[in-house]
């Protein structure tokens, strides 16, 4: 009778294990998944807050310090704030920032939109805002007309020693795309594995 009972718990216990996986959609539930992204226009948080719904990750606004407008914007205008910003590598806008606690992450997708065929500076002042050492770093942009390809080429090379996975352009990706997307990376097995 003890043998019975002790299966019965066993089962019971990987059931509870494999519910709190997936929910009932076959989304992941995780708090160790932050999806953090800037986004000037709205484009970059709508495809953010999609993945964190896909994954059950927290949603992390980088919100500058400083609002862009509109004529900061005007990639057109070689004095406009975002051209100025990205002409030069070393410029950090600043970020409002709570007391977010980023080591209990250990997947971050990180989401923006490219400029200059790279990512806003505002995403280097993001990285150097904590320790990613050991994470997985996962980007993910919007564009009216670049790839993604050169700005993680540019994070890779300015971050080596991060984990980053290769980054997906989401122009106009819809939930299936995203899951399918996700479903990619295996997440699930990245924190059995912890």
């Amino acid at each position: 009778m003890k043998r019975i009972m002790l299966v019965i718990a066993a089962v019971m216990m990987m059931c509870v294990t494999v519910s709190a996986q997936k929910n009932g959609k076959g989304k992941m539930e995780s708090s160790g998944i932050l999806v953090a992204y800037f986004s000037a226009t709205g484009t970059t948080a709508g495809v953010a807050r999609d993945i964190a719904e896909i994954t059950g990750g927290k949603l992390y606004a980088i919100v500058p310090q400083i609002a862009y407008t509109s004529a900061d914007l005007n990639w057109n205008d070689k004095q406009s704030r975002s051209s100025v910003e990205m002409s030069d590598s070393e410029v950090r806008p600043g970020i409002k920032s709570g007391k977010e606690e980023f080591s209990v992450y250990d997947v971050v997708f990180i989401g923006y939109p490219i400029w200059w065929n790279q990512a806003p500076r505002i995403i280097n002042t993001f990285i150097e805002s904590a320790n990613w050492e050991g994470k997985i770093l996962i980007p993910f942009a919007t564009s009216g007309g670049s790839g993604i390809e050169n700005s993680v080429k540019m994070l890779r090379k300015t971050y080596p020693k991060l984990n980053w996975k290769d980054g997906k352009l989401l122009n106009r990706a819809d939930k299936e795309i995203l899951q399918k997307w996700v479903d990619t990376f295996e997440l699930k097995e990245s924190f059995s594995q912890k």
